[in-house]
């Protein structure tokens, strides 16, 4: 989840011949990942000149027109305040399992009784920006390219990039609408062996990544089939010579035994 620079709206007005400040702290931009929960953060900060005659009396509104804390069935049961002590300064609240339909702008906004005065007092609006899993694999039809894609709330500031052995990679871009998010995908072809890196961004900010580890496969080594025949050959010369030498000292020293017994 990512927080933008923080915005400040100010009020001021003159009590007792001093300057009071009152202010609602929203911040700008919040990402958050499908079915996971996230904060809306909202903050009421009062000056010590300032004396609260009765709690505030709080407003989430979405989109300029839903109120996501009281007859929202969009919200039933995944909306809750932070803090439900309604003197606390701590206006947040936590939505749970986060839906593609919740990307939009929320607003707080206050209804304030100090001494003497009246008001309501809002912070500046919060948009709120929801992304999927992000894929990043080698191609079905194509094992030579590499593909990342990722589903994400429309936003021209989104970017999908591939960095490759920390260099960006020149891709193919590609984006599918279906609302209410937009898909985007990547395509490289591989250029060596390493570590691949699929990035997401909104602006600077780095909202989510994939790492892909590529080895180039070993190059195709043909295996020769054993000379068994070879093997053979070469035990029957030494088999062969030494029956020969065998078969020539028994002839030898049967000639002999012969030759004896004639003389």
């Amino acid at each position: 989840m990512k927080w933008g620079q923080t915005q400040w709206m100010f009020l001021y007005f003159m009590v007792s011949g001093t300057y009071s400040l009152i202010t609602v702290n929203q911040p700008p931009l919040l990402t958050a990942a499908q079915g996971h929960d996230v904060i809306m953060p909202c903050q009421l900060n009062l000056s010590n000149n300032e004396k609260m005659m009765s709690p505030p009396v709080l407003y989430w509104i979405y989109n300029s027109k839903t109120y996501v804390l009281s007859d929202s069935s969009k919200y039933a049961g995944r909306a809750h305040l932070l803090d439900n002590n309604t003197d606390t300064s701590n206006k947040s609240f936590l939505l749970k399992d986060v839906q593609w339909t919740d990307s939009g702008k929320y607003l707080c906004k206050l209804s304030i009784s100090t001494e003497g005065k009246s008001f309501r007092e809002r912070g500046n609006e919060t948009l709120l920006i929801v992304y999927d899993t992000m894929l990043f694999n080698l191609t079905s039809r194509n094992d030579s390219q590499l593909e990342c894609k990722v589903n994400v709330t429309r936003d021209p500031r989104m970017v999908l990039s591939i960095i490759h052995n920390e260099c960006k990679v020149q891709t193919v871009k590609d984006a599918v609408t279906a609302l209410p998010y937009i898909t985007l995908s990547e395509t490289i072809s591989l250029k060596g062996g390493g570590k691949y890196e699929c990035q997401l961004h909104l602006d600077k900010n780095l909202i989510t990544k994939s790492i892909f580890h590529w080895h180039p496969p070993e190059p195709d080594v043909v295996v020769c089939p054993e000379p068994w025949f070879l093997y053979a050959g070469l035990l029957l010369v030494p088999t062969t010579i030494l029956l020969v030498l065998v078969t020539a000292m028994i002839y030898i020293k049967l000639s002999t035994s012969g030759w004896n017994r004639e003389a």
